[in-house]
């Protein structure tokens, strides 16, 4: 009776998430179909995926696996596949993840450079290209909103959001500077202090 009251006072995506067990090939499939699917950003389907659908892992995992991924070369949903797949069932797991999140783009984009070869620049594709970036934009700001909730548990961490993104599109920063830049911020200021240390000591 215990440990299920120890579980049920865990935060409820983090509990889903660690009672979930999946397979290489649920992995493979999982990834494919985001693969296969996720026009205009990754981030939003990556989310609704992974946390939101399968219960893999948990807001919290999802965003400093993503500050990982967007800190290392390479595409995010390839670096993603890697991290989630490893955790899940490890190196084949992230190999299974990484096969399923390109072959559905890699094909598409052969079969894409063939037309476009053939037939170069068509106004059609071009407009609907805009409206694709447009939509892209309006989904990349959904899930802001909905990991902010989770994410941003102290007002002060407006000011990391602010800092971040006024390094990277005003001031032309490095993303992997200004992560670790605001990463080591971050620390210090919600690194516990003497006083709180002292205070839960028995």
């Amino acid at each position: 009776m215990a440990d299920t009251a120890a579980k049920l006072a865990l935060h409820p995506g983090e509990t889903a998430a660690k009672a979930t067990e999946a397979s290489i090939w649920e992995i493979f499939l999982e990834f494919l179909i985001i693969g296969a699917t996720s026009f205009g950003g990754v981030v939003p389907y990556l989310r609704g995926s992974l946390v939101t659908k399968r219960r893999w892992i948990d807001d919290k995992e999802f965003v400093e696996m993503l500050s990982i991924s967007q800190s290392l070369p390479g595409l995010n949903a390839t670096n993603m596949a890697v991290l989630v797949g490893e955790k899940l069932c490890g190196a084949m797991g992230s190999i299974a993840g990484l096969i399923g999140v390109c072959l559905p783009g890699g094909l598409l984009m052969f079969v894409v450079g063939i037309f476009y070869h053939h037939h170069g620049e068509h106004v059609w594709i071009t407009a609907a290209l805009k409206g694709v970036a447009a939509a892209a934009v309006g989904l990349i700001l959904s899930t802001v909103v909905s990991l902010s909730k989770s994410s941003l548990s102290h007002n002060f961490d407006f000011v990391f959001m602010a800092a971040t993104v006024i390094a990277v599109n005003r001031l032309h920063l490095g993303v992997p500077r200004t992560l670790v830049a605001v990463g080591i911020l971050a620390i210090l200021f919600h690194h516990p202090r003497r006083e709180q240390k002292e205070s839960v000591k028995p």
